[in-house]
């Protein structure tokens, strides 16, 4: 077992005994019940030791369970103590490394035998026991509930299938500075393909300004994703094609570039980005995390 100090009371159970001196006169004290973790729980409380236990010398305290189920095991993780009043804090003892407890039908109780020696206890000095015989023992119990459990993997798709997502622009001459988009959905999440036809921040007025943006995140979520933003070149099949690697979240939704390709670049004909006044742009997600 393992012990040490602590100011914060225990969570779920105290036990108050004013006169430990006539209590000492029982072989065994089982406290009144109390719930935690959805069971019933009592303290077993063994004055002067529990002999056959080992516990003889010693102050022994389990926690014992009320009411086990029929036929499950309820996985524990506890700890016991005792005020020290003098520090005016408390000794926990756990199980070394935290080990966890399985209480069921046929094994009601677990403990220390040899909780606090009886001589270091009744010493008031130690401040355990003060003048009057008070002393407070307490416990706290987490049940481990696998059933409720939440599992989460993080998990990276790679190369999925469908992955190219095409965007055509139409009436391109006639575009103003405002952004366009397309959304569409992939791997379950919602996903916009943004482009900013006039330039977006440092590309504003000389750079077409091309973005892989993720919608819906909370403020907590991430995404990571490797992705091709292309401009295709309709005549000769050159494209204008960048690579990202980006970690995205709702703070910094957008992985791209503002000055992804100059503006002049789109008005040459010879170069076929724009064709009956109409401009492609695509995304091809290559790899992309998933919850």
């Amino acid at each position: 077992s393992t012990k040490y100090m602590r100011a914060l009371q225990p969570a779920h159970y105290l036990l108050k005994i004013e006169s430990f001196d006539v209590l000492s006169t029982l072989d065994k004290y089982d406290s009144g019940v109390f719930e935690a973790g959805g069971y019933k729980w009592r303290l077993s409380l063994y004055p002067k030791g529990n002999n056959g236990d080992n516990g003889s010398g010693y102050v022994s305290l389990y926690l014992s369970i009320e009411e086990p189920p029929p036929t499950q095991t309820v996985h524990v993780n506890y700890k016991l103590f005792v005020h020290n009043k003098l520090q005016k804090k408390y000794l926990t003892i756990q199980d070394t490394d935290e080990e966890i407890s399985s209480f069921n039908r046929s094994k009601t109780q677990h403990g220390f035998p040899r909780f606090l020696s009886l001589k270091e206890f009744e010493n008031r000095s130690n401040g355990y026991l003060d003048e009057k015989h008070s002393c407070t023992f307490g416990a706290e119990v987490f049940v481990i509930q696998p059933a409720k459990m939440r599992e989460e993997s993080f998990t990276l798709i790679r190369y999925p299938t469908q992955n190219t997502f095409t965007f055509k622009i139409e009436n391109w001459s006639k575009l103003g500075t405002d952004p366009l988009s397309k959304e569409f959905t992939f791997e379950g999440r919602q996903w916009k393909l943004l482009v900013y036809p006039k330039g977006y921040a440092a590309g504003k007025g000389k750079s077409l300004s091309v973005y892989l943006e993720v919608q819906h995140l909370n403020e907590k979520m991430k995404v990571y994703a490797e992705f091709n933003l292309r401009v295709l070149d309709q005549l000769k099949n050159n494209n204008k094609d960048k690579r990202f690697k980006r970690w995205l979240s709702a703070s910094h939704p957008q992985g791209g570039d503002a000055d992804f390709m100059p503006l002049k670049d789109l008005e040459k004909s010879a170069k076929g980005f724009v064709q009956n006044d109409a401009l492609v742009v695509d995304v091809q997600i290559s790899v992309v995390s998933k919850l």
